[in-house]
C-alpha cells in the first residue's frame, strides 16, 4: 500500500497534500501519542488548531 500512496503523491495533484503529525495528550494516563493525517495544504492550520 505504501507504494501506491507514494505513486499518487508524485502526480501534479499530490503536491497539494501535506502529512501532518500532531502530539495528543491522553486524558487517562497523561502520556502523549501521535496522530498522523494527510490533509490538504490549505487545511493544515485548521487541523492543528482543533483538539
Amino acid at each position: 500500500m505504501a507504494k501506491k500512496v507514494v505513486a499518487t503523491l508524485k502526480t501534479a495533484t499530490g503536491k497539494d497534500w501535506a502529512k501532518v503529525i500532531k502530539a495528543v495528550k491522553s486524558p487517562k494516563t497523561g502520556a502523549y501519542g501521535f496522530k498522523e493525517e494527510m490533509v490538504p495544504v490549505d487545511k493544515v492550520q485548521e487541523f492543528l488548531s482543533k483538539k
